[in-house]
This record gives structure tokens, C-alpha cells and sequence, in this order.
């Protein structure tokens, strides 16, 4: 009777829910084609809240024993075959497949599973739901979804017909559908399976880490020891390609046990959806103030960040230049499937490694995907053989796709190999990487390649301090050129921004950081400034999670300046014999750092004075690369006092707007519709 009631409520669920209705346009599909199948399968979409609102048992049993209630939703989808005739092929009760696809699952904590927590439950074949980021994927191969076998005596009446039908259950291997042990209840004779009603279905298994784990590849450490592990996920049919390296997913699925050279708990998936990050309502107090009294310029506020960031790592004042660009390439990331040309590289050249390298491990752990690339891994996708047997190539993500939508802190450029390197150009340079698959090498008939879009910023930084450096400098270089020999300049020109930080430069004064270095080693948990105690690390945090999401537009002022900074300085920049030394991508960088500056000050609109930032940054950097041309930036543009106050504020707004002229009057010497150019230009 208990039986009874739930399928009566399972048909009345069907009914009210739509179910019943594709169903049977499902039915209608099978019966079109006039062929005969073993297993004719079919996906139900199930809201739990509703069926325990209709009826508890039935509710219960879905969340609990999801096989079982699958056979509850099978009977009843039968007998509706039979009354409405809507396969004429179908002949028995199993060979109808179902697979309940859940909607979502009840927000408690016995329905999630964490995937820091042991041991894991893999013995109740119960629903859980699991969030992870993935890390690998293999290509998609085939499985059987379903067989029909016969007895292989033909006196026996199970020699014909489809009383012998096997399917696919989560946890079952392929052995465990297709095989030759198999006995007739009836004869005892051997089944033998009928293959050409044999059902394939396509199969991908992917492996996905929790979000806390990712503080392992942010250089974060506690003190505190801890270990994590992938948890493999088993995707199948319309599952399959659903799925992308380095998306964060919410799962619900089926513990099960896979014994493979090892025993492995894996996931047999149900649903997955796309985890988007909560947009934050806003800054803090003492930010908001700031913002207040700052509001008459549109230099000071980022000014007075800048100076005040990072106050744990170098004291404020110092690394202006540096700390600027960082919080500007910080605000370029996105939680959300970005644009491809937001992204701001950052190549440092610097004489004091330890303390630039720590600045950009403090940099990268306020934001969510910020990744400092393991000396021992890859940076970008490898190929590995799948442990599962399955016949696939598993594809390794590799730092650069795992820090998707954020940053790839990878070190000293000069220690990575040249083919390394090469590869990192090209990324650079296009924006995408592409995997080839060999099909000898991995088992396969042909050979294959998968493109990656590459969705991150990168920093690096070059030591000039190296000895191998200092005896191969240059001698023919240009004025303000800095010699960058030992990497190939292709390379160097790939990278949006190339900043100088060595200590004879402005942004370094000695004696201040030589004072909070000591200081901090006597006291590493003392605050030396006030700013460190008015605006603190978690501060920051909100305020880049907040401005990385205003959507900016620009004014038209600062698109044509913008536009005609850009022409005038190609046009400066160009020679008969090489061409221009500005791609187009030089365009795109410029964009992204007035949309930076923007964002920075938390505005929605570029204005012509976020372009002055832009072009100044841009221009040093272009400096750096070739040598200083007629539009002349001192290294020290865009903080050019060594004081730090208010009066100092009022005297950087007036030289930046000294600077603004400057532009004006290059753009318009130099710039489109000017006699320099010709009418093909």
C-alpha cells in the first residue's frame, strides 16, 4: 500500500510539474523513429521542496534512497507507456531508464559535503552537494547506458524478448554491465549480450578542489599545517562538456567507492550549477570618508591608497609608483566570466627581490583567485594518463588557468626555461592556449587539440641584482631604456606595464624601509603607522571586491584622448625599416588602466583624467622598453614629492595638471588630423 501511495503521488507530482507532458514528447521522439531499443532513457526534473509538500514518504525516499525511488518513477512511467501507447516498441518494465535530476538540495549540513572533512560517506548512495573549483578534465569517451542479453540455450523462452536488460547505476563500473559471467535465472545457462542493441552514452570525469584550499597556492601561511585532496566527479551524457578548468561549480550528486590501482571516493554527478560570487553592498567607513574628503580631485584618493597600502610589508610613501599599479591591476579582475582585454600584466624590474616579492604576496591574497605559481608545477595546462582506465587523457590546469579571473603571480621571469617562456609570450599575446593530443601516445585513432581561454593577469619581476645580469649589461642603450638582454624582448613587450624599482629610483627611499624592516623583525605583529589601523587588510578587501564590480563607460572627452594619445604615440614610435613598436594591444592596455583608475576611485565613468594616469604609466613603461621619444615623462611622473601630505596632495594635483597640458598639446602636435600624419594614417 505504501508503494501504491507513492506512485500515485510520484503521478500527481508528474502532473503538476509538467513532467508528465515531456515525458511524453519524449515518448513521442522513441516511437517516431520506429526503432527498437534496449533502454529507452529518460530525465525527470525533480524539486524536492515540492514532492515533501506532496508527500513526505516519497520526498524522503528521493533524498535517501534515489535508486529506489527512480524504480517508484520507472512503474509509473511504464504503465503510462502502456495505457496512452506511446512506445509501440517497448515490451518490458526495464527497459525504461530514469534519472531524477535534482533541482536543488535542502540547505542543512548533513546534505553537504565538505570536502575537508573525513571520512567521507560513500556507503548511503544518498544525494550530497559539494562546491569545488576545477582543477583537471579528461577528453569525453564513451560508456554503455544500457545492454540487452539472451539466453544462450534457444530451447529457453529467455533466449528472446527483453527480459534481460542491464543499465547504468551511479558507483557501477563498465564490468559491471557489460559481461560474460552472467547466468539465466530460468536454465542456468550463459547470457550472451545481443550488441547491437548495446546503448552508448558519452562520459568525462573532471577533478575539483574546495575554494579554502586555494590559500596552498597564495603563498598564505597561518602556521597552522593542512592537506587537501581532489575529489574526482563522473559526468555523463548531457553533463558532459558542462563543465570548464578553473569555474568554481556547485554539485549535487552520489558518493561511491572506485577501486581502481588505489581505492578512490569519487562523485557520480546529478546537476551542476555555475557559483557566481555575492556582489559586495559596499566600502568601509573610514574608506568612505576618505572618499568624501578626497572628493574635489580626481588624483587624491587613488594618491593617498597607494600610500597607505601594504603598510605591513613596506612602510607608506615607499613603492608608490609599484603599489599603485598593483591596486589597479587588482581591480581588472573579475568574479564573473570577464572580458578578455580587463587583464593588466605587470613585469617589475627591481634590485630588492624579498621585499617586492612580498608586496605581491600580500597583493594576491585580497582577492579570491589569487595564485603564486608552485616552483614545482606547470604553469599552464599538461597532459597526464587518466587513473581511472577510462581511455581518456586527463587534462592538469596549471596555474594560469586556475587563477581564472584573477592573477598569476609567477616569479622571477629569469628563472623559468626558454620554452617556458615562449609559452608565455604567445598566452600573452593571444589570450588562449591550446593543448595538442597525441593519439598514438594516448591510446587514440587521431590526434586532438583543446584551445583554453587564458583569463588572468600575470606578475613577474626581473632581479637586476643577479650576477649574471650585472655582466651582461649593455652599453648602447637609449636614454631611459632600461637593459632587459637576458629575456627576449618580444617577451618584454608582451607585458602591459614594465615598472623600475631599484634603489636609486624616487619610488625607494632607503632609510624608511630599512627602519620598518628592523622594526618588524623586533615586533612582526606590531602596527607602525596609524594607516594600518585606520584602514586594514580586510578593508581593502571589501574595497577592491566592491570597485572591481562597478561597470565604467567612458566620457567622450576621454575617449578621444585616449585614442589620440594612442595614434600620436605609434606615430612617434615608428620607423621605415621596423614599423611601429606600439601593437594593437597597446590600445587595450590603455583602456584597461584608465577603466582601472576609474574603478579605483570608484566611479562609473572614465574621465580625460583617469586617461593622464593611464598615458603617464604607459608612457614610462613604453620609456623603459625603447628609450624616452619627444612626449618626455620623468620616471617619477605620477607621484613626483617625496612628501606626503595634504600641502603635497594640492602640489601633485597642480603638476598632474601641468601634465594634462602637456598630453594635450602632444596629442595635438602628433595626433590624427595633424600635418604629421598623412591622409592613408
Amino acid at each position: 500500500m505504501s508503494n501504491l501511495k507513492m506512485k500515485e503521488a510520484a503521478l500527481i507530482y508528474l502532473d503538476r510539474s509538467g513532467g508528465l507532458q515531456k515525458f511524453i514528447d519524449d515518448c513521442k521522439y522513441y516511437d517516431d523513429s520506429k526503432q527498437s531499443y534496449a533502454v529507452y532513457r529518460f530525465n525527470i526534473l525533480i524539486n524536492p521542496s515540492d514532492v515533501v509538500e506532496l508527500d513526505a514518504e516519497l520526498g524522503n525516499r528521493i533524498l535517501h534512497q534515489p535508486l529506489k525511488a527512480a524504480e517508484v518513477f520507472q512503474s509509473v512511467c511504464f504503465i503510462a507507456v502502456k495505457t496512452l501507447s506511446l512506445i509501440g516498441q517497448l515490451q518490458t518494465e526495464t527497459q525504461i531508464n530514469i534519472v531524477l535530476k535534482l533541482t536543488h538540495l535542502p540547505s542543512l549540513r548533513s546534505y553537504g559535503l565538505d570536502l575537508c572533512d573525513f571520512p567521507l560517506d560513500y556507503t548511503s548512495q544518498r544525494f550530497y552537494m559539494m562546491q569545488g573549483i576545477v582543477i583537471a578534465m579528461t577528453t569525453v569517451t564513451k560508456y554503455t547506458q544500457g545492454a540487452r542479453f539472451l539466453c544462450s540455450d534457444e530451447a529457453c523462452p529467455l533466449s528472446k524478448g527483453f527480459q534481460y536488460i542491464r543499465v547504468h547505476v551511479p558507483g557501477a563500473t563498465e564490468s559491471a554491465t557489460i559481461r560474460n559471467d552472467f547466468l539465466c535465472n530460468l536454465c542456468a545457462s550463459s547470457l550472451q549480450e545481443d550488441r547491437k542493441f548495446r546503448v552508448l552514452g558519452d562520459k568525462q570525469i573532471v577533478e575539483i578542489i574546495t575554494t579554502k584550499t586555494l590559500q596552498a597556492f597564495q603563498g598564505y601561511s597561518n602556521n597552522q599545517p593542512f592537506r587537501f585532496q581532489s575529489l574526482t566527479i563522473f559526468l555523463r551524457d548531457e553533463s558532459v562538456n558542462k563543465m570548464n578548468i578553473g569555474n568554481e561549480y556547485k554539485i549535487i550528486g552520489i558518493p561511491i567507492c572506485v577501486k581502481t590501482s588505489q581505492t578512490a571516493v569519487c562523485i557520480e554527478a546529478n546537476s551542476i550549477t555555475l557559483c557566481n560570487s555575492k556582489v559586495p553592498s559596499g566600502i568601509s567607513n573610514n574608506f568612505r570618508c576618505l572618499l568624501s574628503l578626497t572628493s574635489s580631485s580626481c588624483w587624491k584618493f587613488t594618491a593617498v591608497l597607494a600610500n597607505i597600502f601594504a603598510a605591513q610589508i613596506v612602510p607608506p610613501g615607499t613603492y608608490n609608483l609599484l603599489k599603485l599599479c598593483l591596486l589597479m591591476s587588482l581591480v581588472q579582475t573579475s568574479d564573473h566570466k570577464k572580458e578578455l582585454e580587463d587583464c593588466l600584466d605587470i613585469l617589475i624590474i627591481t634590485s630588492d627581490t624579498l621585499l617586492v616579492e612580498r608586496l605581491l604576496h600580500f597583493s594576491i591574497n585580497l582577492i579570491p583567485r589569487g595564485i603564486c605559481h608552485p616552483v614545482s608545477t606547470e604553469i599552464f595546462p599538461t597532459l597526464s594518463r587518466n587513473k581511472y582506465g577510462t581511455g581518456a587523457v586527463s587534462i592538469q590546469a596549471g596555474s594560469a588557468l586556475l587563477a581564472k579571473g584573477g592573477i598569476c603571480f609567477i616569479g622571477d621571469l629569469a628563472s623559468h626555461k626558454k620554452d617556458k617562456l615562449e609559452q608565455l609570450q604567445s598566452v600573452l599575446e593571444s589570450r588562449s592556449i591550446t593543448v595538442y593530443i597525441p593519439g598514438k601516445k594516448f591510446g587514440g585513432d587521431t590526434d586532438q587539440q583543446m584551445t583554453f581561454p587564458v583569463q588572468c593577469s600575470f606578475w613577474s619581476f626581473l632581479d637586476m641584482d643577479s650576477s649574471s645580469r650585472r655582466t651582461a649589461q649593455k652599453n648602447n642603450i637609449l636614454i631611459g631604456q632600461m637593459d632587459c638582454s637576458l629575456i627576449p624582448a618580444n617577451l618584454v613587450e608582451a607585458f602591459g606595464l614594465l615598472i623600475n624599482c631599484n634603489e636609486s629610483s624616487p619610488c625607494h627611499p632607503l632609510l624608511p624601509t630599512v627602519q620598518h624592516t628592523l622594526n618588524k623583525a623586533i615586533d612582526p605583529e606590531r602596527l607602525l603607522y596609524v594607516a594600518s589601523k585606520q584602514f586594514t587588510t580586510e578593508d581593502f578587501e571589501k574595497l577592491l571586491a566592491f570597485a572591481k564590480n562597478l561597470n565604467v563607460e567612458f566620457s567622450l572627452e576621454a575617449e578621444r584622448m585616449i585614442h589620440g594619445y594612442y595614434l600620436a604615440s605609434r606615430r612617434i614610435r615608428t620607423d621605415s625599416i621596423y614599423g611601429s613598436k606600439l601593437s594593437a594591444s597597446a590600445l587595450k592596455y590603455l583602456v584597461s588602466l584608465s577603466e582601472a583608475h576609474a574603478r579605483l576611485n570608484l566611479r562609473n565613468k572614465v574621465l580625460k583624467e583617469d586617461v593622464l594616469i593611464a598615458a603617464l604609466l604607459f608612457e614610462t613603461s613604453l620609456t623603459l622598453k625603447y628609450g624616452a621619444t619627444v612626449f618626455c615623462v620623468a620616471p617619477n611622473a605620477v607621484f613626483p614629492f617625496e612628501s606626503y601630505n595634504e600641502e603635497y596632495l594640492e602640489q601633485r594635483d597642480l603638476y598632474l595638471t601641468q601634465c594634462q597640458r602637456q598630453l594635450e598639446q602632444f596629442i595635438a602636435t602628433y595626433g590624427p588630423g595633424t600635418a604629421v600624419f598623412s591622409s592613408d594614417e
